[in-house]
């Protein structure tokens, strides 16, 4: 991974945390979903939950030469909110899904010191 570039790292880290949510009942409806305000990186269904689904607006972070520092800056309030954003219009648009619960998870790929794939649930919500 060390002669790739950022986007070809984040690629294929996006590409073993769709198959890392897969295994673990999630059902992929959007990757790269986008709007004027920004990016939500993949938008899933967590089918595990016997209530009913949730939608989960995920951030993914590749991050092989990262720490906690690093990820709090890559998450900044700011681009939390972009993140919030986005999703409101994504639900504008998908109005099939306003009724399930809503999540925001972070997965964070590589980084020393914690497992290969670190998914973070509710790692932050529309009022952090």
């Amino acid at each position: 991974m060390k002669n790739l570039s950022s986007k070809e790292k984040g690629f294929l880290g996006e590409e073993r945390v769709v198959n890392f949510l897969v295994n673990k009942n999630y059902q992929i409806l959007f990757r790269n979903w986008r709007t004027k305000f920004g990016e939500i990186d993949i938008i899933a269904l967590d089918k595990s939950n016997l209530n009913g689904d949730t939608l989960v607006f995920l951030e993914v972070k590749t991050l092989p030469s990262g720490n906690a520092e690093t990820l709090e800056k890559e998450l900044s309030v700011t681009k939390q909110k972009k993140i919030v954003k986005t999703s409101k219009c994504f639900l504008l648009e998908y109005r099939q899904y306003k009724y399930d619960y809503i999540r925001y998870d972070v997965v964070v790929v590589d980084m020393p010191g914690q497992e290969p794939i670190w998914h973070i649930e509710n790692a932050f919500s529309e009022y952090s």
